[in-house]
């Protein structure tokens, strides 16, 4: 029997456009540029105002010389340096681009890429694969989550993707050199790298260890490892050396030299003038984007065929509109930036004063989104993989936001002092009895830092220190 009923469903759709605006926010200053240069060459009615006034100006310098201007050229032959050095000066920041030279060395990235470049069967599998050794950190940890990065691939390059396909992708990543390498913790770090050794007595228990009793190697419950492994004192103790011989870090032998020299494009500037801080934009795209409607005039004054010329029109007349969405987005784009970031440096003003981490104050994407009455995926698009050059270097916005904890004194303190405050006492440890996570709770307490024995357990390992059992063995 066949049957009606009515169904009420509420779904989220985004339009295409809402996805290329959202794309644009995760661009940094150089990504960007090169959006830019791919929708001046894709799009005739799109023009880089620059460039035309730069050319109707040397025109005009063409036509006024004179036969005589050139006569004396041999003496001006070798000023060209000085006229470069000094144009350099004037135009950018010294603090940002200092005159070292750079040195040409691959980075990690580079060298892993190089391995499997061949091997993939398709682009599309290649642009995923770089699009997670790019999202590695300086040693070649990947600390952000497979759903966070499945959900950013997807939105910049516009092909869904799942959290699986970038767990299998990561899989064959981590099968290169160095071992180790895509790592997403200490612990999975030690067992990529065990993995690649002989698979003798030893290291079968000590993968065995890591993959399943790894918390209570944490807790130092030697008891239990031994019994649960069938180890007896000495055989317990050849494990534990052989897990101390391994490398915490993926690139400890090959350190990233890509920013060895400090070449990095800021996305904005901030300047302390006294108690005055100005927030700018490092480069502003909106300005130097206009629309040429040339080409629509051309077409209107043109007499032929009708239907040539009504698809011609109608060609043009998308790319005018699609010009004049991308620069609209570019627009949209760079306000949102300003907005964001003078209220980011409203909530850390004191920070941004003086300099100090410890003046930096809890801070997490609502309280900004809250602010600019903006959406927290925007902030957090906005906020991704963008630098802020200040007068006490240059700072990436991600590290701003971070959470609360309260100290004896009823204050709230930024979770940046108190990872900063670990690594100061682990440290000034002994290195023959390092402090166990119960004994740094309490040397964290006496700084007034009350905080719980596995909050300590997961800032060390966010820093990627290893348990006082296995920093004991490598020190």
């Amino acid at each position: 029997m066949l049957q009606q009923s009515n169904v009420q469903r509420q779904q989220l759709r985004i339009l295409p456009q809402q996805i290329q605006l959202l794309n644009l926010f995760h661009l940094n200053t150089l990504e960007l540029s090169q959006k830019i240069k791919e929708e001046l060459e894709e799009n005739p009615c799109l023009e880089e105002t620059t460039k035309e006034q730069e050319n109707d100006e040397t025109e005009n310098i063409t036509i006024n010389k004179s036969e005589d201007d050139y006569k004396d050229w041999e003496d001006y032959l070798h000023d060209d340096l000085a006229d470069a050095r000094t144009s350099y000066s004037n135009y950018l920041d010294r603090e940002i681009y200092s005159e070292k030279p750079f040195i040409q060395r691959d980075s990690f990235r580079e060298i892993l890429k190089d391995q499997y470049r061949f091997m993939l069967s398709n682009e599309e599998e290649l642009k995923l694969a770089d699009y997670i050794v790019g999202s590695m950190d300086e040693n070649g940890f990947l600390t952000e989550d497979l759903d966070m990065l499945a959900e950013n691939f997807s939105f910049k390059n516009n092909r869904w993707v799942n959290e699986k396909e970038i767990e299998e992708m990561l899989h064959f990543i981590q099968g290169f050199e160095p071992a180790g390498i895509g790592a997403r913790n200490v612990c999975e770090c030690l067992i990529l790298q065990l993995k690649r050794l002989h698979q003798a007595f030893n290291v079968k228990k000590a993968i065995d260890l890591l993959e399943n009793y790894y918390v209570d190697l944490k807790n130092r419950n030697m008891p239990r490892i031994r019994e649960a492994l069938q180890l007896n004192e000495p055989e317990l103790k050849a494990v534990l050396t052989l897990i101390g011989s391994l490398n915490m870090h993926p690139v400890t032998a090959i350190p990233d030299q890509s920013f060895s020299n400090g070449y990095i494009i800021p996305d904005f500037i901030v300047n302390v003038d006294g108690d005055y801080i100005n927030v700018s934009l490092y480069r502003s795209s909106a300005d130097m984007l206009t629309i040429n409607y040339d080409w629509l005039d051309s077409m209107n004054n043109k007499t032929g065929n009708t239907k040539l010329d009504r698809a011609t029109h109608q060609y043009i007349k998308s790319k005018i509109t699609s010009a004049k969405w991308f620069v609209s987005a570019i627009q949209q784009r760079e306000c949102s930036m300003m907005k964001i970031m003078k209220a980011i440096v409203q909530w850390q003003r004191e920070y941004f004063l003086e300099g100090d981490v410890s003046f930096l104050k809890p801070m997490i994407l609502k309280d900004i989104a809250q602010a600019v009455e903006m959406d927290i995926s925007s902030v957090s698009r906005i906020t991704s993989n963008k630098y802020v050059s200040t007068p006490f270097g240059l700072i990436l916005l991600k590290d701003l936001f971070n959470e609360g904890i309260p100290t004896v004194e009823g204050n709230i303190v930024s979770n940046h002092v108190i990872k900063n405050a670990l690594e100061e006492i682990i440290k000034a440890e002994e290195k023959k009895s390092p402090f166990t996570d119960q004994q740094l709770v309490k040397k964290l307490s006496q700084r007034g830092y009350i905080i719980a024995r596995r909050t300590v357990a997961k800032y060390r390992e966010l820093l990627h220190i290893p348990t006082a059992q296995m920093r004991a063995l490598w020190k």
